[in-house]
């Protein structure tokens, strides 16, 4: 295998390789070499098993991933890949070949490991797909839907939008297409500007791939093959943002315990009671006890809460949801005790799919149509896409899987039992639009809308369409100019009943303080007096309120 390694001069590695599975080994090494610290703790994150070397502040997260069955999702997903896709599949197969063998080097390079006392394990075909999963399953803000029904049962619906998170407390990630005619060159310019958590290392590594089939460059995440979100082929590039969209559904579960030790399962839905599946598992703790995991697995979906956690939302008496009377279990006369619980139902565990098989057809794309084609297979999570290419073609469009069911089941908790909330048998078809003047995307309620509920607020979209609209002939060297521009519009709450609130009714210290976030040129930048102080005040109003 003749692969060729080169760092430019800021150590992006540049990857050559024969063919593209000799590319996909090169790469899952150089990722390993690069980052086996970061990868080995998605992989243990994604299997539910990282409170056994991070210890007790990691059980939470093992028991979710352990209940919402990340890892047997993700071998689900690589089985149907096999089947379906077996190129794609032994692609993805060379990549966690290059991994295992690039572990080894990359934990010596990485005190981590000593300092944790971890060995470097090995990845199985679908570990990319679990890492993947894992980074993604609370994109979609399932958790959102706890709190809504929580702010409907103690206040009433009409409230739920009073909380929504279309507000000035959040901001969402950037992007941007600007088309040839607004250009110096008359070539469209693609931006994008991820909002990921701060880590280190980071989420992406930046790095460039090629082969006699394609050269790509690009932003990979470490323990997935191919470049996903953010691309340029030489003939096409894209970029994406979160669509915000909602495709993951909560149910109100009944479920009863049956067998001589309660051991079986069953669970109430449309069609009466049917058995569930249920096991036991065990997350051992670094330093502390091992803790056991009963997880469960309706009709609907793994089970992610129940008894306690479950009791508010498993209330039978909430309106119009009250479940039929409870029968006799097939193993006995007597009815068995019914305890309630919560289960999330999400088109991975559903379709055996994340979308992985457009990773490859990106690599290869040469055309915006080839972008586009590519992304009908995607899955997970839902993204707006913005695409150009060198020929003047453009896309701007929402890839991913989001399935068409009652409206109620993307605001709340539903009842399992109800025959309505039950999924159909077809997924919403994905939005699109022309590109006029130009394309952004921030998260906000946009192209996007009829597939979410709640969306990031409009102001940072507006302010950057603000700014390019300015003028035309830009050119790539202007970008950071938009990507580093400061103004907070969102400020203008808090600084308007400021405005509102008379000098004479504060202490003088107070009134300074007043003076100066209304003197303040309302840009976030590091030196800035006034932003510190409008951040100490925006903070300290948010917790009184």
């Amino acid at each position: 295998m003749a692969v060729k390694v080169y760092r430019d001069a800021w150590g992006v590695p540049h990857l050559r390789a024969d063919g593209a599975d000799e590319l996909a080994y090169a790469q899952g090494r150089n990722a390993a070499a690069d980052r086996a610290w970061q990868m080995e703790v998605e992989r243990h994150r994604s299997q539910g098993t990282s409170a056994s070397f991070l210890g007790a502040e990691a059980v939470s997260w093992d028991r979710f991933a352990r209940r919402v069955r990340l890892e047997d999702t993700a071998r689900r997903c690589m089985d149907a890949l096999e089947r379906e896709d077996p190129g794609t599949a032994a692609w993805v197969r060379s990549y966690v070949d290059g991994v295992n063998d690039g572990l080894a080097e990359g934990a010596r390079r990485a005190p981590e490991f000593a300092a944790a006392g971890l060995a470097p394990g090995r990845w199985r075909p679908w570990t990319p797909m679990g890492v993947w999963l894992s980074a993604h399953i609370l994109f979609a803000g399932f958790p959102a839907k706890l709190w809504r029904d929580a702010v409907a049962r103690r206040l009433g619906p009409e409230w739920v939008g009073v909380f929504a998170t279309d507000g000035p407390g959040t901001s969402g990630s950037n992007g941007w297409l600007v088309p040839g005619d607004r250009t110096a060159t008359g070539a469209a310019i693609v931006a994008g500007d991820p909002h990921r958590f701060i880590e280190d290392p980071g989420v992406y590594q930046q790095i460039r791939l090629a082969c006699p089939e394609f050269d790509v460059v690009g932003l990979a995440v470490p323990g997935v093959p191919g470049i996903a979100h953010f691309g340029h082929t030489g003939q096409v590039a894209w970029a994406i943002t979160n669509a915000m969209a909602d495709y993951q559904d909560l149910y109100r579960e009944r479920l009863r315990r049956t067998g001589p030790d309660g051991e079986r399962v069953e669970a109430l839905g449309p069609d009466g009671w049917r058995p569930a599946e249920r096991h036991v598992e065990t997350i051992e703790v670094a330093g502390g006890e091992p803790v056991t995991v009963e997880v469960i697995e309706t009709g609907r979906g793994p089970v992610i809460a129940d008894g306690d956690e479950a009791a508010e939302w498993a209330d039978p008496a909430f309106p119009a949801q009250e479940p039929p009377a409870q029968e006799p279990s097939a193993q006995g006369s007597s009815a068995p005790e019914v305890f309630g619980a919560i289960t999330l139902r999400h088109p991975p565990r559903v379709r055996a799919d994340l979308g992985f098989g457009v990773l490859p057809a990106l690599l290869r794309a040469r055309s915006v149509a080839d972008v586009d084609r590519a992304l009908d297979g995607w899955a997970e999570p839902v993204n707006v896409v913005l695409a150009a290419d060198t020929a003047g073609g453009t896309l701007h469009r929402v890839a991913g899987a989001v399935p068409a069911r009652h409206p109620d089941n993307r605001t709340r908790v539903v009842p399992a039992w109800e025959p309505r909330h039950a999924w159909r048998d077809r997924y919403e078809p994905m939005p699109r639009e022309g590109v006029e003047g130009i394309a952004v995307m921030a998260n906000q309620r946009g192209i996007a809308g009829p597939l979410g509920v709640e969306f990031a607020p409009p102001h940072r979209a507006e302010r950057i369409r603000e700014l390019l609209a300015g003028r035309a002939g830009w050119s790539a060297r202007d970008m950071p100019a938009v990507h580093r521009d400061t103004l907070l519009a969102s400020a203008a709450p808090l600084l308007d009943l400021l405005a509102r609130t008379g000098p004479g009714e504060l202490a003088p210290a107070a009134r300074r303080l007043r003076q100066r976030l209304l003197d303040w040129d309302r840009r976030m930048d590091a030196d800035s007096a006034g932003a510190a102080s409008f951040a100490a005040v925006r903070t300290a109003a948010v917790r009184r309120l």
